[in-house]
């Protein structure tokens, strides 16, 4: 009966080899949030001044390695990005057939030009080289974790009071929009191309104005009975560690890299 116990423990104890070590974190989330910041902003200033496709798509790359490397789930950040295109892509079809220059091509009795063309997709690879690094650098933080940094970094503080009740209340608003929409529905409201459904709309967004104000005066009477002076307190201890100086070392290297290229290239 013993030796029967023994043997079942045995079996129920995983063996040390067997059990599953810890998980190695991506070195972008052990970096300061200051420092992805930094990178973030000096990245986006960067690409901003390139004039050639070749330092830009180097750039694109450079934001796809940074994306790859934090281990972002690809499916789910290719959908943003296509609906940040979205907003981009008729400017960008447009351009072609608006800027003079070097004829390319004609459809339909309009006439595309080599410099149109250009200048579209230097703004198509700077606009998505640029959106997929702040997602990767600034995006993957938590609202508060990002606020703490700016504050650290001296941005204004009303700014960053309003981007974390910005972050934090976005959702209970939607949510009272889904209430009010409910009320809609129980009330017989069917959406139609008509002046009374779009007078209904108008009366919803009214509406939805008029709590979202209501609800913010009594949370900012919560907020100053609880001790509220304007200004939120940090308890976080952020400090700059050495592989900080090496990122930021680093990340400095690329970026002149990028801009002595795209001046070389205007040179030549």
């Amino acid at each position: 009966m013993k030796s029967a116990l023994s043997t079942t423990a045995e079996r129920s104890t995983p063996s040390p080899s067997a059990s599953p070590g810890p998980r190695v974190q991506p070195l972008l989330t052990r970096l300061d949030p200051r420092t992805r910041i930094l990178a973030a902003i000096s990245f986006a200033l960067v690409v901003a001044a390139l004039h050639h496709l070749a330092p830009l798509i180097a750039a694109l790359l450079v934001a796809v390695g940074i994306m790859i490397s934090a281990r972002l789930p690809l499916a789910q950040t290719l959908k943003r990005m296509v609906m940040m295109d979205g907003f981009i892509v008729a400017m960008l079809v447009m351009l072609p057939f608006t800027v003079p220059g070097d004829a390319l091509f004609t459809l339909w009795g309009f006439t595309a030009s080599e410099q149109g063309l250009h200048q579209a997709a230097v703004i198509a690879l700077k606009a998505n080289a640029v959106v997929l690094s702040l997602m990767t650098l600034v995006g993957t933080m938590e609202p508060s974790t990002l606020g703490h940094a700016l504050a650290r970094l001296k941005a204004p503080e009303r700014l960053i009071h309003l981007m974390l009740f910005t972050v934090r209340y976005i959702d209970v608003i939607h949510q009272e929009y889904q209430r009010l929409r409910i009320a809609m529905k129980a009330r017989g409201f069917r959406p139609r191309n008509s002046l009374h459904t779009y007078r209904t709309y108008g009366y919803l967004i009214g509406m939805l104005l008029v709590r979202a104000l209501e609800r913010s005066e009594r949370i900012l009477e919560a907020m100053k009975c609880r001790g509220f002076t304007g200004r939120f307190p940090l308890l976080d201890r952020l400090s700059y560690r050495r592989r900080d100086g090496l990122a930021g070392l680093s990340w400095a290297v690329l970026l002149a890299a990028l801009a002595a290229a795209d001046i070389l290239l205007k040179a030549s």
